[in-house]
């Protein structure tokens, strides 16, 4: 028989890559002979970079970028096993946990890192990008982006504008010929689940300004900086941005990656099965066994393990999830191609207990349910 492993990391203490070993380790302490495939997987967030290169065989590299206050930290990305594709995650340079608490301010916060992540992957030769952007600590709409990548964006006087969504109302005149050549030969698709606009009520500044350390006076002036920065978008470039579904992702980032890369926006995990080919992982399988930390009613909202039981239940293989703990509303995904799923947690422990021994719970669950299973 065949057996697909496909899970997300459990955060904070197995990757993906290393809960497939764990489902594995399981299997073969019930003693069944089975083919056993790995493909760790993620969702488009954190651990994305790791999952698609472990399964593509691909490489990962370090580059010394900016975080958000134009600090030199050490960010990672990928490269595929293609060789073209690069896979970065926006956080690991642009990221909230980067910002001390008392220094967060989305008004000075600047996505000039991850252009720099952008240009370090373009210069090993890359020219498909696929981008994870949340966990941002930033609200300038990707303009610290632009910069990093050539574009002049000048005020009034012509003069450059200094980084950050305060400073976008200065914003007058878009200058893209300096932008590297390359880039407008290349594809972006952009892992985004989120569906706010980049200005209004429900857009970057007022749903997402507040966990980046915005008071409502500074909400108000960075949505109104938005709003002039999509107008003079759309003047410059013909590109208006301003109410596309998910442009408020990531401070608005979603927004500059319209406007300047002609990025596609797409759900994260529909972005990883396709890229891993999930599909024909599911040919002549028997059983697939996906999971991650938690899984209740949020997961059906693009999480890995929904996004399995989709594709596998189509294809006709049973998916059953395994997963730190249960919380509330987890049985909707029955109605979503989960046939079973079980926490890890097999006596009682305090989280710290669980998280340390995940390896072992994961690898015992899996060996129960193999035994009840498979005959």
């Amino acid at each position: 028989m065949k057996i697909l492993l496909a899970p997300d990391s459990f955060k904070g203490s197995l990757t993906a890559k290393q809960a497939c070993d764990a489902m594995e380790e399981g299997i073969r302490r019930a003693g069944v002979d089975a083919e056993i495939v790995k493909v760790p997987l993620a969702d488009g967030g954190e651990g994305t970079v790791q999952s698609l290169t472990d399964a593509t065989g691909g490489t990962i590299y370090e580059a010394e970028v900016q975080d958000p206050l134009g600090r030199m930290v050490t960010a990672e990305y990928g490269i595929l096993g293609d060789g073209v594709t690069a896979v970065i995650e926006m956080a690991e340079a642009s990221g909230l946990v980067l910002v001390e608490e008392k220094l967060r301010d989305p008004r000075v916060t600047s996505t000039y890192g991850t252009g720099e992540l952008i240009l370090a992957a373009l210069d090993r030769g890359c020219r498909k990008f696929i981008l994870g952007i949340g966990g941002s600590a930033t609200n300038d709409g990707g303009a610290g982006m632009a910069q990093a990548l050539g574009i002049r964006l000048l005020d009034e006087e012509g003069d450059e504008l200094a980084r950050g969504g305060g400073q976008l109302d200065k914003l007058h005149r878009v200058d893209v010929s300096g932008m590297r050549a390359e880039l407008k030969d290349s594809t972006f698709l952009v892992a985004c689940d989120v569906d706010n606009p980049l200005s209004g009520p429900n857009g970057a500044s007022a749903v997402f300004g507040p966990q980046k350390g915005a008071t409502p006076e500074m909400v108000e002036e960075l949505d109104r900086n938005l709003a002039h920065y999509a107008d003079v978008l759309k003047r410059n470039l013909g590109v208006d941005v301003k109410d596309i579904p998910g442009a408020g992702a990531a401070g608005g980032l979603g927004a500059g990656l319209q406007a300047f890369l002609n990025s596609c926006l797409k759900s994260g995990i529909d972005i990883v099965l396709e890229t891993v080919e999930f599909e024909r992982f599911l040919e002549g399988a028997d059983l697939v066994l996906s999971g991650e930390g938690q899984i209740d009613y949020q997961t059906v909202r693009g999480k890995t393990p929904f996004g399995v039981a989709q594709v596998g239940s189509a294809a006709g293989v049973p998916v059953v999830l395994l997963a730190g703990s249960i919380g509330s509303g987890a049985e909707v995904l029955y109605e979503h191609g989960v046939q079973s799923y079980f926490s890890i947690v097999s006596r009682p422990m305090t989280v710290e207990e669980a998280m340390c021994d995940a390896f072992e719970l994961l690898a015992d669950a899996t060996e129960q349910v193999i035994r009840v299973m498979v005959k």
